[in-house]
């Protein structure tokens, strides 16, 4: 399996999903709740549908690989190779209206991230990278299709970071305390971004994301992007994100280690 054909297959399945889910974006799609009580969690048939058939695409190309999704749960997950999964990351704004949501696509190899997307098919964007680069692609000032090299920013200084988190509603008490440790320090704060504000750290525009209790496929498609921007991404205690759980990201190594001595302190 080459790169191009890697790049190839992934912006099929990209194109897939989003053919699949925009028939349903703003419309009176309903939403089912799947949290079994706790913190709204929705799903919807557009979710669904997705996922199957990237899930279906995946099993016909590459038989013996792996697959992780967020609606049809795993399987092969012990393969060389694993597909990640997530087809409508932010389904609550997804179902708002809100064009914030993303398609993330991610392979592993050897549990290790190397190769992410995330396309929103409304605002016809596509961010991806392999680790070392990270491109967009978009429509230009003359809407024809525009292709470029993303970088982070510099930004040493908390006090000078703009900072995004999707909503502190979903922290756990002892996690929302240290998260408002951080934020207390920031210059900006903004909520209710879900993967886009990993995009836009990825593109130089915001310094700082964290999340509490992210799953494998709400993260995993990301890391290749940021790491392919020049960005960092870890847990809260600096191991590998890959796997989930509460992560941070940085544009600025600086800025990182600020933030997990906050954290640790």
């Amino acid at each position: 399996m080459t790169a191009v054909d890697l790049t190839a297959f992934i912006e099929k399945l990209a194109d897939l999903a989003g053919q699949t889910i925009l028939p349903f974006f703003r419309t009176a799609i309903g939403a089912e709740d799947k949290s079994g009580g706790s913190v709204f969690d929705p799903v919807t048939e557009a979710d669904r549908a997705a996922e199957a058939a990237m899930r279906r695409l995946i099993r016909e190309t590459f038989a013996r690989h792996g697959i992780i999704g967020e609606e049809f749960g795993t399987e092969h997950e012990d393969a060389e190779y694993v597909w990640v999964l997530d087809p409508i990351d932010g389904t609550k704004s997804f179902i708002s209206g809100f064009p914030t949501w993303g398609t993330l696509i991610g392979l592993m190899h050897a549990g290790r991230p190397i190769y992410g997307a995330m396309a929103q098919p409304f605002t016809r964007e596509y961010f991806f990278g392999d680790g070392k680069i990270a491109t967009w692609r978009g429509p230009g000032h003359d809407h024809a299709p525009t292709l470029r090299r993303l970088y982070v920013r510099a930004c040493a200084q908390l006090s000078r970071a703009t900072l995004l988190t999707t909503s502190p509603l979903l922290y756990p008490p002892a996690e929302l305390a240290r998260f408002r440790r951080v934020e207390q320090q920031v210059r900006l704060s903004r909520y209710g971004y879900d993967c886009y504000a990993f995009a836009m750290l990825a593109a130089g525009h915001v310094d700082c994301v964290m999340e509490a209790g992210v799953k494998a496929y709400d993260i995993a498609p990301l890391i290749p992007i940021i790491e392919g921007a020049g960005g960092i991404i870890t847990t809260w205690t600096g191991e590998s994100a890959a796997s989930g759980g509460n992560v941070i990201a940085a544009g600025d190594k600086r800025l990182h280690e600020a933030v997990l001595a906050l954290l640790a302190d």
